[in-house]
């Protein structure tokens, strides 16, 4: 449970952090088509009986970079190319699977929907190695990923190289889904990524403050769905932690909705109508 916590706190900073540039790119599927190549990437390492934690992290990197050079220098449509490699990765890693010492496509499961509670101390290693170097790309080159994030054509005018930014970013988003893969699964993955950036953006304008609060949202969704997952989990009802921490991502969104809609409401002020010279608002019989 120490390891799952640690895991879920290192999963809950940086699936956000990416998920913010994601967002604002308005790339928001780009975790789910990442995600199900992944799902080739272990079901190749089922088959060389090696790490499927390596294989996926192989598998999907070279899947994002596909996907972007698809979106950019094909005549494939970036939701397009998603939904090819999308299904591709799927169906690939059912298929593979088969080959698999077993054959059998329940070994999957852990992977699809994540298997917090299983996490070893080197997976805890591996996963601490990922989360910093994501973390630590995203400081060193958010400025320009920001820039580009915001608008393509500007940030080729100042003289940034669009094309690289754009490959680091998708690759840094395959690293994150690799991560958490083992924490909310390869089908999940992708909420972690999006709901809470969309839930701080019901309360903030600014991208740093949107930034933090969705990093703030990601580690409070994923230890309050880890927590309620092993509290109210008995002999007769098992909670998977996986979509426990997504549906507390969702809760999370709903209560910043609410809450920002009501601050929204009292702030605003009603337009005061033109004055008379003895004080009142103007009436519309008023001449």
């Amino acid at each position: 449970m120490q390891r799952a916590l640690l895991a879920a706190l290192l999963i809950g900073l940086a699936a956000p952090a990416v998920g913010v540039f994601i967002v604002q790119r308005r790339l928001a599927l780009l975790g789910d088509g990442i995600g199900h190549i992944a799902l080739t990437g272990v079901a190749l390492g089922l088959v060389t009986s090696t790490s499927p934690l390596l294989g996926a992290i192989v598998v999907s990197v070279l899947g994002a970079i596909c996907i972007e050079l698809l979106r950019t220098r094909g005549r494939t449509g970036g939701d397009v190319a998603l939904a090819l490699l999308f299904y591709g990765g799927l169906a690939g890693g059912v298929l593979v699977t088969n080959f698999a010492p077993g054959g059998s496509t329940s070994n999957l499961l852990s992977y699809l929907f994540g298997s917090i509670s299983s996490v070893s101390e080197q997976d805890l290693l591996v996963i601490g190695v990922l989360v910093t170097a994501v973390l630590g790309a995203l400081l060193l080159f958010g400025r320009e990923l920001f820039v580009l994030c915001q608008d393509e054509e500007v940030a080729r005018a100042s003289g940034l190289r669009v094309g690289l930014l754009s490959m680091m970013l998708a690759v840094i988003a395959a690293l994150t889904i690799v991560v958490a893969m083992r924490v909310v699964g390869l089908l999940l993955v992708s909420a972690l990524m999006v709901v809470p950036v969309a839930a701080a953006q019901q309360l903030t304008r600014g991208f740093r403050a949107t930034a933090f609060l969705a990093m703030f949202f990601g580690v409070l969704a994923a230890v309050g769905g880890l927590a309620g997952s092993y509290q109210f989990s008995t002999g007769e009802v098992n909670i998977s932690p996986g979509p426990a921490i997504v549906v507390a991502a969702l809760a999370i969104f709903v209560l910043s909705t609410a809450g920002g809609f009501l601050a929204r409401r009292r702030h605003a002020r009603p337009l005061a109508g033109p004055v008379r010279s003895g004080g009142g608002p103007v009436s519309e019989e008023t001449p």
